[in-house]
């Protein structure tokens, strides 16, 4: 039985390998778009479709529970997918909500009136399109009042990690760090916004010095699931778990090896 696991390119995989590690017993099905990727410079529009595809694609393999492990796709794509009805006995998830979750301290089925909490100045650092979505701040402002996000679009970050050059990457981080700090100088909390982030984690922590709480998804994001698996075991599918993409898979998977150090075998969706 598994899980679904969508992600426009590789980045995922460090959601992926944190589910688990934290679920041994849950297999998954992961998808990867990286015929078509980065989302993070498409349009709306193309983001949506290429998304949906890929949801729909796990709904066929037997996955019964979906989650997009990928900001832009959970920014842009994953309200739409909703409002426009899932099938019965089907469920897609994104991976917001988690870590909103870890920053205001509340379940997401709490649903009094949002309220102050601890942390007031937030740095948000995500693709152009989840910046341009503005999907964070507005989920946000459902739970907790009076948080000043400000959000650094990273651009060429993602392209960096996904060819291996974690130098570019590095200095990337950095300068846009550097950025934000111009326009925020003393966030409390930065939120790691994209799922390759977790790569260069320490980057971020050391631009941004020791009083600055860094939220990373993969830790988050696992133990959310854990619990919502907890809850809603009819949603643990019968899909046969394994690697698939859009792309070439051969070049995903020497891309997975760099990625992640250790070998993963893709197949073609």
């Amino acid at each position: 039985m598994a899980v679904g696991m969508f992600d426009s390119g590789l980045g995922g995989l460090t959601v992926l390998t944190a589910a688990q590690t934290r679920l041994p017993d849950v297999d998954f099905v992961y998808y990867s778009d990286a015929g078509n990727a980065p989302y993070g410079v498409r349009e709306p529009d193309d983001i949506h479709n290429l998304t949906k595809a890929g949801v729909e694609a796990l709904w066929d393999a037997g996955c019964g529970l979906v989650v997009l492990a990928c900001n832009t796709a959970s920014a842009v794509a994953l309200r739409r997918i909703q409002e426009a009805g899932v099938p019965k006995g089907k469920r897609v998830l994104g991976v917001f909500v988690p870590m909103i979750e870890a920053l205001t301290e509340r379940n997401w089925g709490d649903n009094s009136p949002p309220r102050q909490v601890a942390i007031q100045n937030v740095a948000l650092f995500a693709t152009p399109a989840t910046v341009a979505s503005r999907a964070f701040s507005r989920e946000l402002a459902f739970r907790a009042i009076g948080v000043d996000v400000e959000a650094q679009a990273c651009g060429g970050v993602v392209d960096a990690i996904e060819e291996g050059d974690m130098i570019l990457a590095e200095a990337l981080v950095r300068s846009h760090v550097d950025a934000l700090k111009r326009k925020m100088p003393k966030p409390q909390a930065a939120i790691l916004g994209c799922t390759h982030y977790p790569l260069l984690e320490s980057t971020f922590r050391e631009a941004l010095g020791p009083d600055v709480k860094v939220l990373s998804q993969p830790a988050i994001v696992a133990e959310s699931l854990a619990d919502y698996l907890a809850r809603h075991p009819d949603l643990i599918g019968s899909g046969s778990p394994g690697y698939r993409t859009t792309g070439n898979p051969r070049h995903v998977s020497d891309r997975a090896m760099q990625f992640l150090r250790r070998h993963i075998a893709f197949e073609a969706a």
